[in-house]
């Protein structure tokens, strides 16, 4: 059985989920435990005991994710001002376009869907789908409050996600070279925010 939370030296914790970034963005969802653990420098067993396999490690790779998406979410400040806080949150939809190995591991999850679909699912319920329903949160408190109007809050994430990320994501994940520039990105963000909340103005 995997530990409970807390059981695992924080760096160890930390070591680990770099290394998976890095190893399954290399060697696909396919790759031995045994070389995520050298380069996290602890033992294979230390990687089962905290995460129990290797879709759960996946979905604490999501789940770290998520803790950055969230932030602008739950800033202080947040409630009230949805321009800022969407801005913030399409900059970070589009934070893998400019450090693409979450990207990758996306592209290597998908080609292995059909002989670890455990590890895609895992991917998927606690990456994208965590996301929009975290964003459906925040947009249906902002409806409730009357500075937005999202009759179906959950379609309208997918919709200001799916502006945000547009085609870029589609060609990333086929190889395609698309240099975006921060500045690119932060303009992106902006203009994205203006429009949905034109689209969706109470």
């Amino acid at each position: 059985m995997p530990r409970l939370a807390g059981q695992i030296d924080l760096s160890k914790s930390e070591a680990i989920l770099d290394a998976a970034v890095l190893v399954l963005a290399e060697r696909g969802v396919a790759a031995p435990m045994e070389e995520i653990a050298r380069r996290a420098r602890v033992s294979k067993q230390t990687i089962y005991n905290h995460y129990g396999s290797k879709a759960e490690l996946v979905r604490a790779l999501c789940e770290r994710r998520m803790v950055e998406f969230a932030a602008p979410l739950e800033a202080a400040g947040a409630a009230g001002h949805p321009a800022q806080a969407l801005t913030d949150i399409a900059r970070i939809l589009l934070s893998p376009l400019l450090t693409p190995q979450y990207l990758t591991l996306l592209r290597t999850a998908m080609a292995s869907a059909a002989v670890m679909p455990e590890v895609a699912a895992a991917l998927y319920e606690a990456g994208p789908r965590a996301s929009r329903r975290r964003l459906a949160d925040f947009l249906g408190a902002e409806t409730a409050a009357g500075r937005l109007a999202c009759p179906d809050p959950l379609e309208a994430a997918e919709f200001f996600a799916g502006m945000v990320v547009s085609s870029r994501q589609t060609a990333y994940l086929l190889g395609l070279p698309l240099a975006l520039t921060e500045p690119q990105v932060n303009a992106i963000a902006a203009e994205a925010a203006h429009r949905f909340l034109r689209a969706y103005a109470p």
